[in-house]
Protein backbone atom coordinates (compact mmCIF):
# COMPACT_ATOMS: atom_id res chain seq x y z
CA UNK A 1 0.00 0.00 0.00
CA UNK A 2 1.50 3.31 -1.21
CA UNK A 3 1.99 5.69 2.01
CA UNK A 4 0.31 9.15 1.56
CA UNK A 5 2.82 11.42 0.31
CA UNK A 6 3.09 14.71 3.39
CA UNK A 7 4.46 17.64 2.92
CA UNK A 8 7.62 18.16 5.39
CA UNK A 9 7.19 20.41 8.50
CA UNK A 10 10.60 22.09 7.63
CA UNK A 11 9.48 23.04 3.97
CA UNK A 12 6.39 24.52 5.58
CA UNK A 13 8.00 26.38 8.09
CA UNK A 14 10.28 27.51 4.82
CA UNK A 15 7.33 28.65 3.43
CA UNK A 16 5.91 30.98 6.63
CA UNK A 17 9.43 32.67 7.07
CA UNK A 18 9.43 33.51 3.37
CA UNK A 19 6.02 34.84 3.44
CA UNK A 20 6.54 36.52 6.57
CA UNK A 21 9.36 38.18 5.30
CA UNK A 22 7.30 39.17 2.22
CA UNK A 23 4.69 41.14 4.55
CA UNK A 24 6.98 42.44 6.83
CA UNK A 25 6.87 46.32 7.54
CA UNK A 26 10.68 45.87 7.07
CA UNK A 27 11.06 44.77 3.84
CA UNK A 28 12.06 47.31 1.23
CA UNK A 29 9.54 48.48 -0.73
CA UNK A 30 7.97 51.60 -2.41
CA UNK A 31 8.45 53.82 0.72
CA UNK A 32 11.49 53.12 0.91
CA UNK A 33 12.20 54.54 -2.27
CA UNK A 34 10.88 57.35 -2.12
CA UNK A 35 12.24 58.19 0.80
CA UNK A 36 15.70 57.25 -0.79
CA UNK A 37 15.43 59.67 -3.85
CA UNK A 38 13.27 62.53 -1.63
CA UNK A 39 11.06 62.28 -3.91
CA UNK A 40 7.85 60.98 -4.96
CA UNK A 41 6.68 59.96 -8.66
CA UNK A 42 3.40 60.58 -9.23
CA UNK A 43 1.20 60.19 -12.38
CA UNK A 44 -1.22 62.42 -13.70
CA UNK A 45 -3.26 63.12 -16.56
CA UNK A 46 -1.15 65.34 -19.74
CA UNK A 47 -3.61 67.93 -18.95
CA UNK A 48 -7.42 67.93 -17.54
CA UNK A 49 -8.89 70.88 -15.77
CA UNK A 50 -9.69 70.21 -12.58
CA UNK A 51 -8.04 67.33 -11.57
CA UNK A 52 -4.40 67.71 -13.34
CA UNK A 53 -3.24 70.70 -15.36
CA UNK A 54 0.02 72.71 -15.70
CA UNK A 55 -0.02 76.65 -15.37
CA UNK A 56 2.43 78.88 -17.85
CA UNK A 57 4.61 78.78 -15.10
CA UNK A 58 5.25 74.81 -15.27
CA UNK A 59 2.83 74.18 -11.74
CA UNK A 60 0.91 71.96 -11.84
CA UNK A 61 -3.35 72.22 -10.21
CA UNK A 62 -5.74 70.01 -9.39
CA UNK A 63 -7.52 67.70 -7.53
CA UNK A 64 -5.09 64.65 -8.98
CA UNK A 65 -1.94 66.96 -8.07
CA UNK A 66 -3.20 68.05 -4.88
CA UNK A 67 -3.28 64.37 -3.90
CA UNK A 68 -0.02 63.93 -5.32
CA UNK A 69 1.38 67.04 -2.83
CA UNK A 70 -0.56 65.40 0.20
CA UNK A 71 1.04 62.08 0.45
CA UNK A 72 4.39 63.65 -0.29
CA UNK A 73 3.71 65.95 2.87
CA UNK A 74 3.02 63.02 4.59
CA UNK A 75 6.00 60.90 3.39
CA UNK A 76 8.24 63.25 3.06
CA UNK A 77 7.15 66.22 5.38
CA UNK A 78 7.83 68.21 1.85
CA UNK A 79 4.56 68.80 -0.34
CA UNK A 80 6.96 70.37 -3.34
CA UNK A 81 8.52 67.12 -2.98
CA UNK A 82 6.71 65.56 -6.32
CA UNK A 83 7.87 64.59 -10.25
CA UNK A 84 4.55 64.73 -12.03
CA UNK A 85 5.04 62.44 -14.51
CA UNK A 86 2.08 62.86 -17.45
CA UNK A 87 0.57 59.91 -18.55
CA UNK A 88 -1.76 58.77 -21.61
CA UNK A 89 -4.39 56.41 -20.68
CA UNK A 90 -1.98 53.80 -22.94
CA UNK A 91 0.85 54.37 -20.88
CA UNK A 92 -0.50 54.73 -17.20
CA UNK A 93 -0.93 51.08 -16.14
CA UNK A 94 2.54 50.18 -17.56
CA UNK A 95 3.89 53.02 -15.85
CA UNK A 96 2.89 51.77 -12.91
CA UNK A 97 4.26 48.18 -12.98
CA UNK A 98 7.43 49.20 -14.28
CA UNK A 99 7.79 51.66 -11.41
CA UNK A 100 8.07 54.78 -12.96
CA UNK A 101 5.91 55.96 -11.11
CA UNK A 102 5.30 55.19 -7.40
CA UNK A 103 1.31 56.06 -7.75
CA UNK A 104 -0.97 57.00 -10.17
CA UNK A 105 -3.58 59.33 -9.35
CA UNK A 106 -4.67 60.43 -12.92
CA UNK A 107 -8.78 60.49 -13.37
CA UNK A 108 -8.75 56.29 -14.01
CA UNK A 109 -12.05 54.65 -12.97
CA UNK A 110 -11.72 51.66 -10.61
CA UNK A 111 -13.22 48.87 -12.51
CA UNK A 112 -12.66 44.96 -11.89
CA UNK A 113 -10.94 44.85 -15.21
CA UNK A 114 -8.32 47.26 -14.07
CA UNK A 115 -7.72 45.71 -11.26
CA UNK A 116 -7.12 42.15 -11.72
CA UNK A 117 -5.34 42.03 -14.91
CA UNK A 118 -3.40 45.21 -14.35
CA UNK A 119 -2.02 43.64 -11.04
CA UNK A 120 -3.11 47.57 -9.71
CA UNK A 121 -4.63 48.06 -6.36
CA UNK A 122 -7.25 50.96 -6.53
CA UNK A 123 -6.62 52.78 -2.78
CA UNK A 124 -10.15 54.50 -2.61
CA UNK A 125 -12.02 57.10 -4.05
CA UNK A 126 -11.77 60.59 -4.65
CA UNK A 127 -14.30 61.79 -7.00
CA UNK A 128 -17.50 59.89 -8.04
CA UNK A 129 -18.81 60.64 -11.51
CA UNK A 130 -20.07 58.89 -14.76
CA UNK A 131 -21.62 59.30 -17.88
CA UNK A 132 -23.95 62.21 -18.36
CA UNK A 133 -25.13 65.04 -20.55
CA UNK A 134 -24.57 68.77 -21.49
CA UNK A 135 -27.11 71.25 -22.86
CA UNK A 136 -27.44 75.01 -23.80
CA UNK A 137 -29.71 76.47 -21.95
CA UNK A 138 -31.64 77.80 -24.35
CA UNK A 139 -33.12 74.12 -24.79
CA UNK A 140 -34.82 74.94 -21.66
CA UNK A 141 -34.22 71.84 -19.85
CA UNK A 142 -33.29 70.89 -16.73
CA UNK A 143 -32.97 66.94 -16.32
CA UNK A 144 -32.08 64.28 -18.69
CA UNK A 145 -35.80 63.34 -18.60
CA UNK A 146 -37.16 66.19 -20.68
CA UNK A 147 -34.79 65.08 -23.35
CA UNK A 148 -37.35 63.21 -25.73
CA UNK A 149 -36.92 64.00 -29.38
CA UNK A 150 -33.51 65.65 -28.65
CA UNK A 151 -30.73 65.06 -31.35
CA UNK A 152 -27.54 63.67 -28.86
CA UNK A 153 -24.39 63.56 -29.86
CA UNK A 154 -23.14 59.58 -29.20
CA UNK A 155 -19.58 58.14 -29.99
CA UNK A 156 -20.78 55.08 -31.44
CA UNK A 157 -19.30 51.64 -30.34
CA UNK A 158 -18.52 53.18 -27.07
CA UNK A 159 -19.45 51.73 -23.53
CA UNK A 160 -21.22 55.38 -23.27
CA UNK A 161 -23.28 54.21 -26.36
CA UNK A 162 -24.69 51.38 -24.50
CA UNK A 163 -25.38 53.10 -21.16
CA UNK A 164 -27.20 55.56 -23.05
CA UNK A 165 -29.31 53.94 -24.61
CA UNK A 166 -30.00 51.57 -21.71
CA UNK A 167 -31.16 54.83 -20.02
CA UNK A 168 -33.55 56.47 -22.42
CA UNK A 169 -34.97 52.87 -23.51
CA UNK A 170 -35.74 51.70 -19.86
CA UNK A 171 -37.93 54.73 -19.12
CA UNK A 172 -39.35 54.45 -23.10
CA UNK A 173 -38.17 57.57 -24.11
CA UNK A 174 -36.67 58.31 -27.58
CA UNK A 175 -34.06 60.36 -28.74
CA UNK A 176 -32.51 61.05 -32.40
CA UNK A 177 -28.61 59.81 -31.93
CA UNK A 178 -26.10 61.75 -33.90
CA UNK A 179 -23.30 59.23 -34.28
CA UNK A 180 -19.65 60.79 -33.63
CA UNK A 181 -16.50 59.49 -33.91
CA UNK A 182 -14.85 60.34 -30.71
CA UNK A 183 -14.89 63.38 -28.09
CA UNK A 184 -13.50 66.14 -30.79
CA UNK A 185 -16.48 65.03 -32.92
CA UNK A 186 -19.05 65.09 -30.64
CA UNK A 187 -18.11 68.74 -28.68
CA UNK A 188 -17.72 70.11 -32.90
CA UNK A 189 -21.36 69.28 -33.59
CA UNK A 190 -22.50 70.10 -30.27
CA UNK A 191 -20.69 73.30 -31.02
CA UNK A 192 -22.30 73.95 -34.29
CA UNK A 193 -25.83 72.66 -33.06
CA UNK A 194 -25.94 69.56 -34.94
CA UNK A 195 -27.07 68.13 -31.59
CA UNK A 196 -28.35 69.71 -28.40
CA UNK A 197 -27.75 67.49 -26.46
CA UNK A 198 -23.71 66.53 -25.70
CA UNK A 199 -22.70 63.03 -23.90
CA UNK A 200 -19.97 61.84 -22.16
CA UNK A 201 -17.67 61.32 -18.63
CA UNK A 202 -19.16 64.16 -16.79
CA UNK A 203 -15.49 65.08 -16.12
CA UNK A 204 -14.92 65.94 -19.59
CA UNK A 205 -18.01 67.77 -19.95
CA UNK A 206 -17.29 70.09 -17.16
CA UNK A 207 -13.86 70.65 -18.75
CA UNK A 208 -15.94 70.82 -22.43
CA UNK A 209 -17.84 73.82 -21.32
CA UNK A 210 -14.48 75.14 -19.84
CA UNK A 211 -13.32 75.69 -23.18
CA UNK A 212 -16.71 77.24 -24.99
CA UNK A 213 -16.80 80.95 -25.43
CA UNK A 214 -19.74 81.48 -23.15
CA UNK A 215 -19.27 78.26 -20.73
CA UNK A 216 -22.53 79.86 -18.58
CA UNK A 217 -24.28 79.26 -21.47
CA UNK A 218 -24.14 75.70 -21.46
CA UNK A 219 -25.05 73.16 -18.13
CA UNK A 220 -24.37 69.45 -17.48
CA UNK A 221 -27.87 67.80 -16.33
CA UNK A 222 -27.78 66.42 -12.71
CA UNK A 223 -28.76 62.61 -13.91
CA UNK A 224 -25.66 60.02 -14.06
CA UNK A 225 -26.16 57.42 -16.60
CA UNK A 226 -23.79 55.19 -15.47
CA UNK A 227 -21.01 55.00 -12.46
CA UNK A 228 -17.51 55.58 -12.62
CA UNK A 229 -15.53 55.65 -9.55
CA UNK A 230 -11.68 57.55 -10.28
CA UNK A 231 -9.29 57.13 -7.35
CA UNK A 232 -5.28 56.98 -6.67
CA UNK A 233 -4.26 53.20 -7.63
CA UNK A 234 -0.85 51.63 -6.86
CA UNK A 235 1.05 48.47 -8.22
CA UNK A 236 0.04 45.34 -6.33
CA UNK A 237 2.52 43.48 -4.02
CA UNK A 238 3.13 46.11 -1.68
CA UNK A 239 0.60 46.43 1.08
CA UNK A 240 2.49 49.11 3.43
CA UNK A 241 2.67 51.65 0.30
CA UNK A 242 -1.31 50.74 -0.49
CA UNK A 243 -1.68 51.39 3.48
CA UNK A 244 0.30 54.49 3.37
CA UNK A 245 -1.98 55.94 -0.08
CA UNK A 246 -4.99 54.59 1.35
CA UNK A 247 -4.85 56.51 4.61
CA UNK A 248 -3.63 59.86 3.12
CA UNK A 249 -7.33 59.82 1.12
CA UNK A 250 -9.09 58.77 4.07
CA UNK A 251 -7.43 61.54 6.17
CA UNK A 252 -8.59 64.10 4.18
CA UNK A 253 -12.08 63.14 4.33
CA UNK A 254 -11.71 62.53 8.11
CA UNK A 255 -10.09 66.22 8.19
CA UNK A 256 -12.99 67.79 6.65
CA UNK A 257 -15.67 65.95 8.85
CA UNK A 258 -13.70 66.78 12.28
CA UNK A 259 -13.32 70.66 10.96
CA UNK A 260 -9.82 70.60 10.66
CA UNK A 261 -8.77 72.74 7.78
CA UNK A 262 -5.38 73.67 6.25
CA UNK A 263 -4.85 76.77 8.41
CA UNK A 264 -6.44 75.19 11.36
CA UNK A 265 -3.99 72.11 11.89
CA UNK A 266 -1.59 73.83 14.33
CA UNK A 267 -3.84 75.21 16.80
CA UNK A 268 -6.38 72.32 16.75
CA UNK A 269 -3.46 70.59 18.40
CA UNK A 270 -4.97 71.46 21.74
CA UNK A 271 -8.67 70.26 20.88
CA UNK A 272 -10.09 68.04 23.45
CA UNK A 273 -11.43 65.81 20.75
CA UNK A 274 -9.72 62.06 20.91
CA UNK A 275 -10.70 61.60 17.11
CA UNK A 276 -8.72 65.58 16.06
CA UNK A 277 -6.01 64.65 18.66
CA UNK A 278 -5.63 61.63 16.62
CA UNK A 279 -5.39 62.42 13.53
CA UNK A 280 -3.00 65.47 14.16
CA UNK A 281 -0.59 62.68 16.41
CA UNK A 282 -0.74 64.22 19.48
CA UNK A 283 -2.35 60.81 20.82
CA UNK A 284 -1.32 57.23 19.65
CA UNK A 285 1.53 56.53 17.25
CA UNK A 286 -0.91 54.61 14.31
CA UNK A 287 1.68 56.51 11.69
CA UNK A 288 4.27 54.03 12.79
CA UNK A 289 2.18 51.29 11.93
CA UNK A 290 2.49 52.18 8.35
CA UNK A 291 5.60 53.14 8.72
CA UNK A 292 5.32 56.93 8.91
CA UNK A 293 6.34 59.61 11.44
CA UNK A 294 2.94 60.84 14.06
CA UNK A 295 2.74 64.15 12.38
CA UNK A 296 1.84 62.55 8.69
CA UNK A 297 -1.65 63.85 9.04
CA UNK A 298 -1.09 67.24 10.44
CA UNK A 299 1.76 67.64 7.08
CA UNK A 300 -0.99 66.24 4.40
CA UNK A 301 -3.35 68.85 5.74
CA UNK A 302 -0.87 71.63 6.33
CA UNK A 303 -0.10 71.30 2.72
CA UNK A 304 -3.23 71.01 0.53
CA UNK A 305 -6.59 71.00 2.87
CA UNK A 306 -9.12 68.36 3.91
CA UNK A 307 -10.89 66.91 0.97
CA UNK A 308 -13.54 69.95 0.51
CA UNK A 309 -11.22 72.80 0.77
CA UNK A 310 -9.38 70.14 -2.19
CA UNK A 311 -12.83 69.90 -4.38
CA UNK A 312 -13.99 73.92 -3.47
CA UNK A 313 -10.60 75.26 -4.93
CA UNK A 314 -10.61 72.78 -7.92
CA UNK A 315 -13.69 71.65 -8.93
CA UNK A 316 -16.77 73.59 -6.92
CA UNK A 317 -17.31 77.00 -6.05
CA UNK A 318 -13.89 78.26 -5.85
CA UNK A 319 -12.83 77.04 -9.43
CA UNK A 320 -13.75 77.92 -12.74
CA UNK A 321 -15.70 74.59 -13.47
CA UNK A 322 -18.42 74.87 -10.71
CA UNK A 323 -19.10 71.26 -10.16
CA UNK A 324 -21.62 70.84 -7.25
CA UNK A 325 -20.68 68.36 -4.27
CA UNK A 326 -23.19 65.96 -5.25
CA UNK A 327 -22.37 62.33 -4.43
CA UNK A 328 -18.91 63.54 -3.59
CA UNK A 329 -20.34 65.40 -0.59
CA UNK A 330 -19.44 63.92 2.85
CA UNK A 331 -21.75 60.58 3.50
CA UNK A 332 -23.38 63.04 6.59
CA UNK A 333 -23.96 65.94 3.92
CA UNK A 334 -25.74 63.93 1.27
CA UNK A 335 -23.16 62.73 -0.12
CA UNK A 336 -21.32 59.27 -0.34
CA UNK A 337 -17.70 59.91 0.66
CA UNK A 338 -17.19 57.95 3.53
CA UNK A 339 -14.01 57.44 6.09
CA UNK A 340 -13.01 55.07 8.89
CA UNK A 341 -11.64 57.09 11.30
CA UNK A 342 -8.38 57.51 12.71
CA UNK A 343 -7.86 55.60 16.07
Amino acid sequence: MQKKRRTPVAALALAGVLMAAAMSPSSAGVLEQVRERKMLHCGVDPGLAGFAVQDAAGVWHGLDADYCRAIAAAVLGDATAVRFVPLTERERFKALQSGEVDVLIRDTAWTMGRDAPFATVFVGVNYYGGVGFMVPRSLGVDSALQLTGANVCLETGSATDVAVAQYFRSRGMTVNVVPVDNAAGALAAYVSGTCNAMTGDTIQLYDARLAMPRPADNMVLPEIVSKNAYGPAVAAGDWRWAAVVRWVHFALLDAEELGVAAATVDQLRVSDNPDIRELLGVEGSLGKEIGLDNVWAANAIRAVGNYGEIFDRNLGAGSNLQIPRGLNALWNEGGIQYAPPIR
